[in-house]
């Protein structure tokens, strides 16, 4: 089902990430394994999956294989699609052949850059950049292509994009914002959020586009990946009063305390947006977690 849809009706959007496999997948019929603990885990608690695109620019299953295959499996995916690694023509023959095996959900992005990657060598393409992804997406919904021609059997995707909700000047990423939606974009993804004063700084702007926001939280593991985080992911800064927290307790107890963590903060946001998606890295097992202490389940 379309995430569009269930925005319309009001729903309360959740969703989930997972990243596929570095390696092929068995030609059976199961999800084993792609990612399948982590979607299975998120199935029941969530209304659709992101499926990541090559992230960090890691080489890895492709997002649409691992996307069909979810989708196999009664999981409904939102198909992640980047510019880093394709030109015009692959991401057009893409969302077309995405589209054409069920899938209803895409999220459009730029990429992470090749030299974050264990591919340094490769050459980055990024021939279009996001905006203009969501404005070719929307002509393929339209019954066009890039340059205008006329295609058989147009689709018809739920276009998401990102916005970061962090970047200084929060002006010029509201202006992309804006843009990404007069492009075609029809709902968003903010990345990884985690002061609520900033984040409402940022809605009191964008509420003015009148377009659904799912703010996104990357569940914080241990003081060492908040540090590792503010020093080499740009546009993400974690408090450090959430490093100190997630430092306070043992090891052992590092899950625990990051779904508290995680639900608190989704409860002091929840009433600004119209869905949440979390990005547990390989914790999906505490999703249910987050969301009891979000209230949401």
């Amino acid at each position: 089902m379309k995430l569009t849809t269930l925005f319309d009706k009001n729903e309360f959007v959740i969703t989930g990430e997972v990243g596929p496999i570095k390696g092929a997948i068995s030609r059976d019929k199961s999800i084993e394994p792609i990612c399948a603990i982590e979607a299975l885990q998120l199935q029941q608690h969530v209304h659709a999956v992101n499926v990541t695109d090559n992230q960090s620019a890691v080489m890895r299953l492709g997002s649409l294989a691992a996307s069909v295959r979810l989708q196999t499996n009664g999981i409904e995916p939102v198909y992640q699609l980047t510019c880093r690694d394709r030109n015009r023509l692959a991401l057009q023959s893409d969302l077309l052949t995405a589209y054409s095996l069920g899938i209803d959900n895409v999220l459009l992005l730029t990429g992470d850059h090749i030299q974050l990657g264990d591919h340094k060598e490769a050459k980055p393409v990024f021939d279009l950049d996001s905006v203009q992804l969501c404005e070719m997406a929307r002509g393929l919904n339209n019954g066009s292509d890039i340059c205008g021609n006329s295609i058989e059997n147009n689709m018809d995707m739920a276009l998401g994009a990102v916005v970061n909700p962090n970047f200084e000047p929060l002006d010029l990423q509201l202006m992309k914002m804006k843009k990404k939606i007069d492009a075609g974009a029809e709902f968003f993804q903010t990345q990884a959020v985690y002061d609520v004063k900033l984040f409402e700084k940022f809605i009191k702007k964008a509420e003015k586009f009148n377009c659904p926001i799912q703010v996104g939280i990357v569940v914080l593991k241990s003081p060492q990946m908040g540090k590792f985080m503010n020093k080499n992911v740009s546009g993400i800064q974690v408090p450090d009063e959430w490093i100190d927290e997630i430092g306070s307790v043992a090891k052992e107890d590092h899950k625990k305390k990051a779904a508290e963590m995680a639900g608190r903060f989704i409860k002091e946001v929840k009433s600004m947006v119209q869905g949440v998606h979390i990005m547990p890295l390989g914790w999906a097992d505490i999703v249910p977690d987050i969301l009891e202490h979000a209230e949401l389940n």
